[in-house]
């Protein structure tokens, strides 16, 4: 079921943390929901789930009007960053909360109960845990029974805040594949939390990135980390350089300090798209020098200080590469942009 959200808002005192949102997350994607700390997603996360209600606009389930709804009315599995896990019940009878505490006539039979939470349990996969308590359970196998105790209901929805945030670097990426391939079994509409960039790209079928309050852009992971809408945009997702310099005769001129506001555009140029060289191989190269370089598993990082305007930049090579060039700190090189976006006062600029 799709959710379509028109021009809400909400605010908390005097501070406003949704300023006319406008969204469409369709029927069976996982949309991550991706921004800075208080630019609104997990307010609109929470609006969406009925835990906050807007100050005006609409949310709609499948075309249905559910801006006032309960929360237990919204068809809707709730997973929170931090578990919220009930300690003294044991993992079983916290998957099976959600069933137990449904309406007397909606609520399902022991044995139905039983054969539910069996099956999530083997659908996580943590079947062999249904005695133990959350206190005898690591971080990931938590968040694993959390999900399974959102689901137990059968949602409609399925929303999660921050949900690998409290979770070590190598068991968020293991849950994130995980979560993935879950989705991709049930095809349940989802929607995440999330401030990680690289979770957000690897794992969403749609980014909306929110900043101020605002959906800055929308649209697949490609399409959000190639073409960003904003300058604002192209440096959150991402490591970026800056040029500043003008558009003449449909070229990019390069310039080591700002032009003319009026005519002065900034090119944005990611460290992949830099090219390192000993030696000039355009006009368009610059002199640099190199301060650092270390590795970041098959590439390497350079850190770089231009000598036009003693600015620091940043480039990535392969290993392959740097070996070949025999970089150390301290040399002198050329970098030329192999790619570039301009904008000019928030608006791109094409050539």
């Amino acid at each position: 079921m799709s959710i379509s959200i028109h021009d809400v808002n909400k605010s908390f005192g005097g501070f406003q943390a949704l300023k006319n949102v406008s969204l469409e997350i369709p029927d069976g994607e996982l949309v991550a929901l991706l921004g800075p700390s208080g630019g609104g997603k997990t307010t609109l996360l929470r609006s969406i789930a009925g835990l906050e209600t807007p100050d005006s606009g609409q949310i709609l389930f499948g075309g249905r009007d559910a801006t006032l709804s309960k929360p237990q009315e919204r068809g809707v599995g709730f997973v929170f960053q931090h578990y919220a896990l009930f300690r003294h019940m044991t993992v079983f009878e916290n998957i099976a909360f959600g069933l137990r505490v449904k309406p007397k006539d909606q609520r399902p039979g022991e044995e139905e109960i039983r054969q539910r939470v069996n099956d999530l349990l083997k659908l996580i996969p943590l079947y062999w845990i249904g005695d133990r308590y959350p206190d005898q359970l690591s971080g990931g196998q938590r968040q694993r029974v959390a999900l399974a105790r959102a689901l137990a209901p059968r949602p409609t929805f399925l929303l999660l805040d921050e949900p690998f945030g409290a979770l070590d670097t190598k068991v968020r990426k293991e849950l994130r594949r995980w979560l993935r391939q879950l989705h991709d079994e049930m095809k349940m509409t989802s929607v995440f939390v999330t401030h990680d960039q690289e979770e957000a790209l690897e794992l969403a079928d749609r980014v909306v990135v929110m900043m101020n309050g605002r959906v800055a852009q929308s649209g697949t992971p490609d399409e959000v980390y190639d073409h960003p809408a904003s300058p604002q945009v192209y440096q959150f997702l991402g490591d970026v350089n800056l040029f500043h310099g003008r558009v003449a005769s449909g070229s990019f001129l390069h310039n080591p300090h700002q032009p003319n506001p009026e005519e002065g555009v900034t090119a944005f140029v990611r460290p992949h798209e830099l090219e390192v060289d000993r030696y000039p191989s355009s006009d368009s190269a610059i002199p640099a020098l190199l301060l650092h370089a270390y590795a970041l598993g098959p590439k390497v990082r350079v850190e770089l200080r231009r000598m036009d305007n003693h600015e620091l930049m940043e480039a990535e090579l392969t290993r392959d590469r740097h070996r070949n060039l025999g970089l150390a700190a301290g040399d002198s090189v050329w970098v030329t942009p192999k790619s570039l976006r301009l904008f000019r006062d928030g608006e791109e600029v094409a050539i």
